[in-house]
């Protein structure tokens, strides 16, 4: 039996119909056809499905649909805004800090996250608020220079802000 919940996905309301057994990241991708959240391990450990849950990264592979209700979910197709690349993804670009790109979502979710609560983080604070992240490809010396340019850049008011 389906169950109906009230969210607020990338800015907009939606009402859907979601089987209690459904995580959110079968429903983002399967019902909402938002494909950006990716699945990876399926076991909540390596944060290629991390989503924004009122402010704080969720792994989306782990949670429950139904859990969504009531609340916000910002996913990567809710980041950028007006066509613009996000503050973190394009400094993510400009360091290199991606090479296949199917964990960047997470990664760019988590970071942004991170600066939002600690603009000036430390190399440790960044690791530490990565770690629930895995990249097979990049390794972490590029991102954590993401993460840095993004912070650098923030501090001196050039972040686009979303509404």
């Amino acid at each position: 039996m389906k169950r109906r919940i009230e969210t607020t996905i990338n800015g907009r309301h939606y009402s859907l119909e979601v089987e209690p057994r459904k995580t959110l990241l079968a429903v983002l991708r399967d019902q909402l056809l938002l494909t950006g959240t990716k699945e990876g391990c399926g076991t909540g450990d390596c944060g290629a499905c991390t989503v924004l849950l009122d402010g704080q990264p969720v792994t989306s592979c782990l949670m429950l649909a139904v859990e969504a209700d009531g609340r916000e979910v910002i996913t990567i197709e809710g980041i950028a805004s007006d066509g613009e690349l996000h503050l973190v993804q394009q400094a993510l670009v400009e360091v290199g800090g991606m090479q296949c790109g199917f964990c960047t979502p997470g990664f760019v979710l988590s970071i942004v996250a991170l600066l939002e609560e600690n603009p000036k983080p430390s190399e440790d604070e960044i690791r530490r608020a990565l770690a629930g992240n895995l990249c097979r490809c990049t390794g972490y010396t590029k991102i954590i220079e993401g993460v840095q340019l993004a912070a650098r850049r923030m501090r001196s008011g050039k972040e686009r802000r979303r509404a």
